[in-house]
């Protein structure tokens, strides 16, 4: 634990490694600290491979990290407002507000250590509150986790408890952080009120310390604070797939990708068909949706988290699709602002929002693929494609000078009896290896279409399906939960009782 240098004052964190377990109070150690001026700042010696230390850059870190870096602990007076942490176990919210909670389509994993937290932690997975969220309980605190996420990815939050206090709860942490994804937020469940240690943990990137015993609704108030802060709005990753050219199976593969990203990935996913008059993400998950998308396109300003809910359509536990009934009965002719009021909003939803965009070029579509976190490019092996996607990939280079290059998906490879550009010269034109071939199978493709199921339950063991889940992991960044994992997650009785 790196010391802090104090001038003319005893260490301040000289209490992590004190025998005396004595609740601190926080309010009268801040008030305290205001009394003096520091000689010279805190500094911090950066710890060696500290997973959360400042060697990482803020990009690695997620939204979280950056914040605690924006703002780094100091005993200088508060600033007028600012939460103080006697207000933890609330998350800021007071009980007035309790009602108003509202957690979005994410996933929450506990990891309680005791039985009091154990109870806590199961009562408010089963609150009507957390009703969106997929919820998880599993026993065994931070060294549970640590050992359940070297075999499957992170979830959107991770609530950890911890008797170990100073470096001891340090290390472990730096052992979390090591199999955690960089943009999942961590709580931590502790046994010590110290306002040091809460400052330093901060400091390294916990998104919060709150100090057991922990109640149901201070557990879910601090939920709500990380993810419903109106300075600071969820906002769930964007990934727009676009065709090349029509009937180069964007829609499909979009389709596909999705699914892979709610099933094998455990992530909460919402589709948006953009595509109202001819889409076809009700037909391929044999769903028959509302006017949903078309009603709020109509009025933006009307669509809000409750509406949004009912226009959802649930095609599985993880997956919901926003779209309208492909008919021709009226009009689409929203603006641009509407799309882009609609799409911001949809963002509140869910972790992953995939968008299937239609074959056009309209402003409208220009903008969402500007504005998208992740655009991928499905092209078939042509000349038309070649040239429509060299298109698109000069736009958005110069539209997005500071972003990550669009990914390229080469789907129908090997048609039979269709001369091809080489994979070797179709990449070298667009300066752009594709992470994905799909290669050609009419038969599998086409049981699915008519079937209304995804090409992963068609022919699991297809290469399309191979194909499909190396394009889900190259995009996401993360390996698919082992088949092992998902097993024994689904024998447990409380992933039963608690996975909604």
């Amino acid at each position: 634990m790196p010391q802090a240098k104090l001038s003319g004052h005893s260490d301040p964190f000289d209490n992590l490694d004190d025998l005396d377990d004595e609740f601190v109070d926080f309010r009268a150690k801040l008030d305290a600290a205001d009394e003096f001026q520091l000689d010279e700042p805190l500094s911090y010696d950066a710890p060696e491979a500290d997973p959360f230390g400042d060697d990482y850059s803020p990009q690695e870190r997620g939204p979280v990290r950056q914040q605690a870096l924006a703002q780094p602990p100091s005993l200088a007076k508060r600033e007028p407002g600012r939460r103080d942490p006697q207000q933890l176990q609330g998350g800021g919210l007071g009980d007035d507000d309790i009602g108003a909670i509202s957690i979005p389509r994410i996933n929450i994993h506990f990891f309680p250590d005791s039985e009091a937290s154990l109870q806590a932690c199961d009562t408010a997975a089963l609150d009507r509150r957390m009703s969106r969220a997929q919820c998880t309980v599993k026993r065994g605190g931070i060294f549970e986790a640590i050992d359940t996420y070297r075999h499957e990815p992170t979830p959107s939050l991770v609530i950890v408890e911890s008797a170990a206090r100073g470096r001891d709860l340090l290390d472990q942490l730096g052992q979390l952080a090591e199999v955690c994804d960089s943009s999942t937020k961590v709580v931590v469940v502790g046994a010590h009120n110290d306002i040091s240690l809460y400052r330093e943990l901060i400091r390294q990137g916990v998104s919060e310390y709150v100090v057991s015993p922990v109640q149901p609704l201070s557990l879910m108030k601090t939920i709500a604070g990380l993810f419903n802060d109106p300075e600071t709005p969820f906002v769930g990753r964007t990934i727009a797939f676009v065709g090349a050219r029509g009937g180069a199976g964007s829609s499909s593969i979009a389709h596909n990708f999705a699914f892979n990203l709610s099933e094998s990935m455990s992530a909460n996913t919402v589709i948006v068909d953009y595509d109202l008059p001819f889409g076809t993400a009700g037909l391929d998950f044999n769903q028959d949706p509302p006017h949903g998308l078309a009603d709020a396109l109509n009025e933006p300003d009307r669509l809000d988290s409750v509406l949004l809910d009912r226009m959802l359509t649930k095609c599985t536990e993880r997956l919901s699709l926003f779209s309208s009934p492909a008919a021709l009965d009226q009009d689409y002719t929203a603006d641009a602002e509407a799309y882009e009021e609609v799409t911001r909003k949809i963002r509140s939803a869910a972790p992953f929002i995939v968008m299937d965009l239609p074959h056009v070029w309209t402003p409208w579509l220009r903008g969402n693929l500007i504005a998208a976190d992740d655009v991928v490019i499905v092209a078939t092996p042509d000349l038309a494609s070649l040239r429509n996607a060299k298109n698109i990939i000069d736009l958005l280079k110069h539209s997005r000078p500071n972003d990550a290059p669009p990914r390229l998906v080469l789907n129908q490879m090997e048609t039979p009896g269709r001369p091809e550009i080489p994979v070797k010269d179709f990449t070298a034109a667009l300066g752009i290896e594709p992470c994905a071939l799909i290669p050609f199978d009419a038969k599998l493709f086409g049981s699915a279409a008519n079937n209304g199921q995804m090409i992963v339950e068609v022919g699991p063991a297809s290469k399309a399906a191979e194909a499909l889940g190396h394009l889900t992991a190259s995009i996401t960044g993360r390996a698919p939960e082992p088949a092992k994992a998902k097993k024994a997650a689904s024998s447990s009785f409380l992933g039963n009782l608690f996975k909604k």
